[in-house]
């Protein structure tokens, strides 16, 4: 496919490079969640202020970024993939909510800033990692889509964060700690908790466009590599980095005695699986040809984390 057969949304602008692509992206996420997310001057405001204080605080908006790109490389429309885009972030940011609660991973610092049960209460954090869920499926509701495409995009999420995903996970990871996992366990669990919505953010941009010119499978072999090594690049930055440099606390998997890639691997042998990975995704976008530009952008981004 040629560069000049692309749709006219498929076509990056004269000159736009990806970080200037990126930023825009990211704005127009931020507007998207401001309009979106229910105020606190209305009712229930403390769970309202809550909510904004948890989507609103920041974030490197990954999973928006890859709804754009994905639905870039389809000729999908911009308006459509800001509602979906926000909606995808407000499910992410559910997860960290609840993944940051005692129960959970007993975090206190999330994005640089006290964790949600932290600056109100653990009872709060619960209800906004509830409400939160809910909103992000109130929110594809609003999509510029047909009713069907909107049912599509619906199952599409659900499947993401339910037990054969995020929810099925995050239990591998809660009954691993202290236990020797071998990497096709790992693999499997990080496939679950965190590619599975990374996957259905590169699905669901490309779905809100009215027809594809290639097949879902290239996409889906791209979230696969990708996900992972994301993953794979948040274990290196949680062994190597400090808490001001992450926004997290650091060093707290190793603590926890949890499995990472790092720990089975050791840190260089982890550095190389992620370079694998990146570039099995570059490599699996070749059906989808000069649309998939930004795409290969969020790719190579995922290695410069680890640098």
């Amino acid at each position: 496919m040629s560069a000049t057969s692309l749709p006219a949304t498929a076509q990056p602008r004269s000159g736009e490079t990806f970080d200037a692509w990126k930023q825009a992206v990211v704005q127009r996420t931020e507007k998207a969640l401001e309009r979106t997310l229910p105020t606190s001057s209305t009712t229930s405001a403390r769970l309202h202020e809550a909510m904004r204080y948890a989507v609103l605080g920041g974030g490197k908006r990954v999973r928006p970024l890859l709804c754009h790109a994905a639905g870039f490389a389809a000729g999908a429309d911009p308006l459509a993939l800001e509602v979906v885009a926000a909606a995808l972030e407000m499910m992410h940011v559910y997860s960290l909510v609840h993944d940051d609660l005692p129960a959970m991973d007993d975090d206190d610092l999330r994005r640089g800033r006290p964790t949600v049960h932290k600056q109100y209460d653990e009872a709060t954090a619960i209800l906004v990692g509830d409400a939160l869920q809910a909103q992000a499926f109130i929110t594809l509701r609003e999509t510029p889509i047909s009713a069907e495409r909107q049912a599509l995009l619906m199952g599409e999420l659900a499947m993401a964060v339910g037990s054969y995903g995020m929810a099925g996970g995050q239990m591998i990871d809660l009954t691993s700690i202290g236990v020797e996992l071998n990497r096709t366990r790992l693999e499997q669990m990080h496939r679950m908790k965190t590619g599975a919505l990374i996957q259905a953010s590169v699905r669901m941009g490309a779905l809100c466009a009215q027809s594809l010119s290639f097949d879902l499978q290239a996409l889906d072999h791209y979230s696969a590599a990708s996900g992972l090594a994301f993953q794979v690049v948040d274990d290196i930055l949680d062994a190597t980095m400090d808490t001001a440099t992450l926004g997290k606390t650091a060093g707290k998997d190793a603590r926890d005695r949890k499995p990472t890639y790092v720990s089975i691997m050791g840190l260089d042998p982890a550095r190389q699986l992620a370079q694998q990975l990146v570039e099995q995704a570059h490599d699996s976008l070749e059906p989808v040809g000069a649309a998939a530009t930004w795409l290969h952008g969020l790719a190579d981004l995922i290695m410069k984390r680890a640098h």
